[in-house]
């Protein structure tokens, strides 16, 4: 089982458009390490000296390392996938404004709440926000699914 979804969130076997309505939410929430932001950076191959380098990132008007944007973001995938619609969801879009910074230790919480539905096409469209353990927005945005059920 993954510790970093509640196990109340999971939806493997997925939801139909039918029973996705407006006003439904889910959440999953993870501590960010520094082993998360050099592993992504070796998948990525982004080694940019923000993310990878304290030294460097000393000198910059964060003064420490920072994840990756797009590492944070990554949780509204898990989202989609594992949560709303879930199970052989496909993810047709998303939009992204980056707020804050998300430094190793800050505990982030991914969300997507669903805002629109149209059932003859099979897509939701879903707020998607994240925050960090102080409750700042981090990332603002909207994702566009499908549920394929």
């Amino acid at each position: 089982m993954n510790p970093l979804i509640d196990n109340n969130s999971l939806n493997m076997s997925g939801y139909s458009i039918d029973e996705i309505h407006v006003g439904m939410k889910k959440s999953v929430s993870k501590t960010i390490t520094e082993s998360d932001i050099y592993t992504y950076a070796g998948i990525i191959g982004d080694i940019n000296p923000l993310h990878v380098n304290e030294e460097y990132a000393k000198n910059t008007r964060f003064k420490t390392r920072i994840a990756h944007g797009m590492l944070t973001a990554s949780f509204f995938s898990t989202l989609v996938g594992m949560c709303i619609p879930g199970a052989d969801a496909i993810y047709l879009g998303q939009t992204l404004k980056f707020l804050l910074p998300v430094k190793i230790g800050d505990t982030i919480t991914a969300t997507g709440e669903i805002t629109k539905v149209v059932p003859e096409k099979k897509i939701a469209y879903m707020k998607t926000t994240v925050v960090n353990q102080r409750g700042e927005l981090v990332i603002d945005g909207e994702a566009t699914v499908m549920a394929t059920k």
